[in-house]
């Protein structure tokens, strides 16, 4: 492989990208093409959450393969991997989510929902949080309540307002003429901040007065990662309408809304063909996905999600380290300052050891490795860290 092809025919999401070449990945580790092996604390942005190469995973993929591939755009026929999938998935989720639409990736699940709602109500309000973060799309990317990031792209799509996260005096801004509530049930890109006081609570209730649904963001924290198989599930809170993705297929292109049947059975009518997708639904990725349902809900991986969390806190004590944000293992380190931040992510992929930023919080070091991940690499990568911080302790005071 050579970085300069890399550079010159790949196009490019910032000016710096980290470059590593890949031979390979199994388990918890990513190897170089110079055979290094890297520690892996990011699981590809919480999409890996069994690992890399996971043996169910990729046994269901070769199967399937064997069998056909894409045979037809989305909801025509009746393609068993898919099937099964909807309804073990049904199965684990509240009653009024029944119904599941797959397609190619979080932020198309985030773009079905909203025209879902918008179809399912009438009415064009959307509100959504401050800070938030659910995709690029252009209707994703009007929901996201960071300026900078947007601004260039505008005109965007119309009646979108924006609410803080956690602030209950703001649920008043949610009226009649509000179809829905737009809220990842734990915020990413701002720091992995958590709903506090019953809020997501008042947020239902205030949904349920005025007419409108409620659509929670569980593309991050979903499939185990919080300890509970979705995070709603800490807080009391069933959304009318789930948007889903990234650890669903162990690491393949994926996503999907999940609501009630009624609801989804707007999108059929009035107009036909309200929502479609040639690859949703594909037969390879559902079988991925299928193993990695079943392998999450059949082990005991959910529960020692959170012994993990445990962990991770006890280890990672350190003066230059403010607090840890997040559940289960979607931790973020909040360092002293971005400098810090940036020093220990860039170190520490030099080590071997990966590590990541939040796209909005600059003192923010993302922690969200494999579920999979042992009690003895989460030990040496703690111990990785904390070398890290010491030195550049210790530089600073000299």
């Amino acid at each position: 492989m050579n970085r300069d092809d890399f550079f010159t025919y790949q196009a490019q999401t910032t000016p710096h990208p980290l470059g590593l070449e890949i031979s390979h990945a199994n388990g918890s580790y990513i190897y170089d093409t110079k055979g290094k092996a890297h520690l892996d604390f990011v699981a590809g942005v919480s999409a890996c959450g069994l690992g890399h190469s996971h043996p169910r995973v990729i046994n269901a993929i070769k199967e399937q393969v064997d069998k056909y591939m894409h045979v037809m755009v989305y909801g025509e026929y009746v393609q068993q991997p898919a099937v099964e999938f909807t309804k073990l998935l049904a199965s684990h989720l509240p009653k009024n989510l029944e119904t599941t639409y797959l397609v190619n990736s979080g932020t198309e699940a985030m773009e079905g929902a909203l025209k879902l709602a918008r179809r399912y109500t009438g009415r064009s309000e959307i509100i959504s949080a401050k800070n938030a973060y659910h995709g690029n799309t252009m209707g994703s990317l009007s929901l996201m309540g960071f300026e900078e990031r947007k601004s260039v792209f505008r005109p965007l799509i119309p009646d979108v307002r924006f609410i803080s996260f956690n602030m209950e005096a703001d649920l008043q801004r949610i009226t009649t003429k509000t179809a829905a509530v737009v809220l990842e049930t734990i915020q990413g890109g701002a720091g992995f901040i958590l709903p506090e006081n019953g809020y997501l609570e008042k947020v239902r209730k205030r949904c349920d007065e005025v007419g409108a649904l409620l659509i929670l963001d569980e593309i991050q924290p979903g499939f185990g990662r919080t300890g509970k198989l979705f995070a709603f599930e800490h807080f009391n809170c069933i959304p009318d309408i789930l948007v889903i993705g990234k650890g669903m297929a162990s690491g393949l292109p994926v996503g999907a809304f999940v609501a009630s049947k009624e609801m989804m059975a707007t999108l059929q009518n009035s107009p036909k063909l309200g929502h479609i997708t040639t690859f949703g639904g594909n037969p390879v990725i559902a079988a991925a996905s299928l193993a990695t349902l079943q392998e999450i809900t059949e082990s005991q991986l959910i529960a020692e999600t959170l012994e993990k969390e445990k962990l991770f806190r006890k280890l990672l004590v350190h003066p230059l380290i403010d607090e840890i944000r997040g559940k289960g293992l979607m931790l973020a380190l909040l360092m002293k300052n971005k400098e810090i931040a940036d020093h220990l992510i860039l170190t520490a992929a030099k080590e071997g050891l990966i590590l990541f930023w939040l796209l909005f919080e600059p003192k923010a070091v993302r922690i969200s490795p494999p579920l999979t991940l042992s009690v003895k690499e989460i030990e040496q990568g703690c111990d990785q860290i904390i070398a890290i911080l010491n030195r550049y302790k210790a530089a600073t005071v000299n």
